[in-house]
This record gives C-alpha cells, sequence and structure tokens, in this order.
C-alpha cells in the first residue's frame, strides 16, 4: 500500500477549525497564537508525515512539529511503550525516589552522545536544558556570564534568553537581560562547503578575550529558528580551540539538530567536536516532553553531591512516560538507520530544492541532511507562500530574524514518494499570486 499524500477535502480552514480558533480565541492568552481567517487549523490527529484536522483534510507535514516527529507522528512502538509506563508508574518523584526507566534512559543516553559525555541532568524542555547548562558553567568556571551568538535561538525562558539573539525575543525584557551575555557574530557559509573560517573565529577569539568575565559559548551547529545558517566548515572546531585556550566550557545547542536531523546523531560529530556541555530535546521524546543536558565528568561534577535537596531540579524531572518515549524513540531511530536515511535524503534534497531557484522570490536555499532553509525576499512573501501552501495540504513554517525564510524539516521516516510530492506542492506556492 503507498504512504498517504495530502487530501483536502474542502476550504482551509474549515468550518469546524474556524468555529474552535474562535473559542480559542476567548479563552487562550493572546500572545500565543495567530490567528486570522485563512490561517491557521485546528490538529485533530497525526500519523507518520501526515497531519488531519478537524475538518478531514490532510496534509503533508514539512515540520515534524518544530522538528519533534522526527520518526513520524504517533509512532506505534513509542505509543505502546508509553501505554504500556502509564498503567504501571505515570509520575516519579524528581530527585527523590528514582525509576528503573530514568536509569535505563541516562545509561542509553550515554551509550549515542559523543564518547566523553557521561553525565545528564534530565529536563522538560529546550529552555530549561539551556538554562540548567548556563548554571553548570558558573559553577564549573566562577565566571557569572556567557557569550553566545547573534540571530541564535535557546529558548524564551527568562534565564535562556539571556543567550537568545533574536532581537524581537529581548526586546519586551531588555531591562532584566540585556548587559549580561555576550553576543559574537555567527559566519554564514556562502557557496563552497570549505569556506575559510578563519577571520570569523579570530573575531570570535578577539571579543572572548576582551571579557574577563564569561565562563561559557553557546553555538547551535546550524542556526535553526535564525534561519537556517550553516556556518564554514571548521568553525565549530575552531571554537573548540578557542575554548580551551581561554579556559571556557563549549555549549553546544543540538536541541533542533540531534538525533539524525542533519545526517549524523548530533551535528557537531560531522567535525568531531565534543563540547563540555551538550543541549539536547525536541525529537528525543516521539512527541512527549523530554530534554537533557548532557555533560563530561568535569563540568557536571562542579555541582555539589545531593545531600537530600537538589540546587536545580523539577517536580516532572525524569518522568516514566516521557522516559519511556524517550527509550522507544532512540530504538526506532537505530532500528531503521534514520541518521544513514537523512544524510541519503539531504543529498536527494540538494538538486529537488535547487529547481526552486527559477523563482524570482528565492534568494538562497542552504540546509543539511533533511533540515533545509528557502530564503525569501520578505517576511510577507513566506508567509504568503506558508498560507498558500496550506490550502494545497502542505504544512511549513517560518524562519529566521525577520522570518523571510521557509523553515523544511520533515519526519525523517517520511517517504521519497511523498517528500517529493512535498516540494511539488511548495513550488506550486511559490508559483502562486
Amino acid at each position: 500500500m503507498s504512504e498517504p499524500l495530502e487530501n483536502v477535502r474542502g476550504p482551509v480552514p474549515g468550518k469546524r477549525s474556524t468555529e474552535l480558533l474562535a473559542r480559542l480565541r476567548l479563552h487562550e492568552s493572546r500572545n500565543v497564537t495567530a490567528i486570522d481567517e485563512r490561517y491557521p487549523i485546528v490538529w485533530e490527529s497525526a500519523l507518520g508525515s501526515v497531519v488531519t484536522d478537524v475538518d478531514g483534510n490532510e496534509y503533508l507535514d514539512l515540520t515534524s512539529a518544530f522538528g519533534v516527529a522526527a520518526i513520524g507522528h504517533s509512532n506505534p512502538y513509542v505509543a505502546s511503550a508509553v501505554a504500556d509506563q502509564v498503567v504501571r508508574l505515570a509520575h516519579g518523584m524528581g530527585d527523590v525516589h528514582p525509576t528503573e526507566v530514568r536509569i535505563e534512559l541516562l545509561e542509553r543516553i550515554a551509550a549515542i552522545v559523543p564518547a566523553g559525555l557521561t553525565r545528564t541532568y534530565l529536563a522538560t524542555s529546550g529552555s530549561e536544558a539551556v538554562e540548567v547548562a548556563l548554571k553548570t558553567a558558573i559553577l564549573a568556571t566562577g565566571k557569572p556570564f556567557h557569550a553566545s551568538f547573534r540571530n541564535g535561538y535557546h529558548g524564551l525562558s527568562l534565564g535562556a534568553l539571556e543567550v537568545t539573539g533574536i532581537e524581537r525575543f529581548r526586546t519586551p525584557f531588555a531591562g532584566a537581560i540585556a548587559e549580561n551575555a555576550l553576543f559574537l557574530e555567527y559566519p554564514r557559509a556562502r557557496n563552497a562547503a570549505d569556506d575559510d573560517p578563519a577571520a570569523a573565529l579570530e573575531g570570535v577569539r578577539a571579543s572572548l578575550r576582551s571579557r574577563g568575565d564569561i565562563g561559557a559559548l553557546v553555538v547551535e551547529p546550524i542556526q535553526g529558528r535564525g534561519g537556517v545558517i550553516l556556518p564554514p566548515t571548521g568553525f565549530l572546531r575552531g571554537l573548540r580551540e578557542i575554548c580551551d585556550e581561554l579556559g571556557m566550557l563549549l555549549v553546544i545547542d543540538e536541541i533542533w539538530t540531534g538525533f539524525g536531523r542533519t545526517g549524523t546523531m548530533f551535528a557537531c560529530e560531522r567535525e568531531a567536536v565534543v563540547p563540555d556541555l551538550l543541549c539536547i530535546g525536541k525529537a528525543m521524546g516521539g512527541g512527549l516532553p523530554i530534554a537533557a543536558l548532557v555533560g563530561t565528568e568535569a563540568a557536571m561534577n562542579a555541582w555539589p553531591l545531593s545531600e537530600g535537596e537538589a540546587l536545580h531540579t523539577s517536580t516532572f524531572l525524569g518522568n516514566p512516560l516521557a522516559c519511556a518515549a524517550a527509550l522507544a524513540t532512540i530504538g526506532e531511530i537505530e532500528r531503521h538507520d534514520l541518521v544513514t536515511r537523512a544524510k541519503h535524503l539531504g543529498v536527494t534534497m540538494v538538486s529537488r530544492l535547487g529547481s526552486l531557484h527559477r523563482h524570482k522570490s528565492v534568494l538562497d536555499i542552504r540546509g543539511r541532511g533533511m533540515m533545509w532553509g528557502i530564503e525569501l525576499e520578505s517576511a510577507a512573501s513566506a508567509h504568503a507562500v506558508v498560507v498558500r501552501a496550506l490550502s494545497l495540504g502542505l504544512l511549513l513554517l517560518q524562519a529566521g530574524p525577520e522570518g523571510n525564510v521557509i523553515s523544511i524539516t520533515p519526519p525523517l521516516v517520511m517517504s521519497e514518494r511523498q517528500l517529493f510530492r512535498a516540494i511539488d506542492l511548495l513550488d506550486r506556492a511559490l508559483g502562486m499570486r
């Protein structure tokens, strides 16, 4: 049986979506969901690479729901693992009484991350994982501040926002965070994969040397929310050398790029770089909220031995349902060799996406594995394409500081037939007026 494709049965959004969105508008904080007459839809279910709305319209998903559904929506193996766990134990006691499934997940994480990363703090969200990384760096170095990169995205909670480099998120809270972090320029590889990173690295080195209060450098191996920006080859390796030279911790945020998204289990492996601290999340739980900070023994042992009251913890730390889902997710990634699949499909996507250059609104196409960005002339153009694509049965997201990039992060299980059909729909949306 062939894999399902899109199936738009009526207007988008349909009658039921429109009714539910009106109810949502009455009760949800007004800063959450942007609603107009053409966008969004209300989801009812999803399976594999297809999402179904409450009106029965079916959509091919090029978002993986923010990169979460890497192994596909409603993966049956994950669903079974969660169902088995919920009847036995749905909730544990965080930092007091551990569970066996949590211990198994900690062991599993240690086996798949780069060698040398041995200790893990389990979190509920990527923002929390980043905040624990910042706290760890303070304890390990004795220095209170951090460096990161302009247009980088590390979460929107107040602590993570300190190192998030997208100004529209920072400006309303500038009084609390504006002067804390040092922001550096993130280089952008253009045309050749072997662009020389030397000039960018020298700028980073000079800026970090100018401050004596920076304990950690936080970086995404590819800027995701910032517009799918790839740095020159060797940049990450150069940052590792600079951090070693200046006595800083290197914190790599792989919340979006991890778990096979870019053709290696973690994107930092492409340059054989091992950070002091690695932040992971999104795809980790197969749809359930879980993230983690994984670090070296030296960095993580900056935290004191617990004597009954942890310095950082949460009620849902190591939630058994999320741990069971994460174990099942890792199993599915390995069972289907989705890392290799993402690498191979990424090569295929180069030529498929390259044909979109014929549209005058397309300024650039870039990416790796199953993570791509299509830069358009304006945010208005990108939004129009996203809305038109939805009417055709295709889910897309905008990205970039200005919102002028269309982000493409399909489920790693998406079939070639579905993927090529989705790109054809994107082609149509780009050509519509």
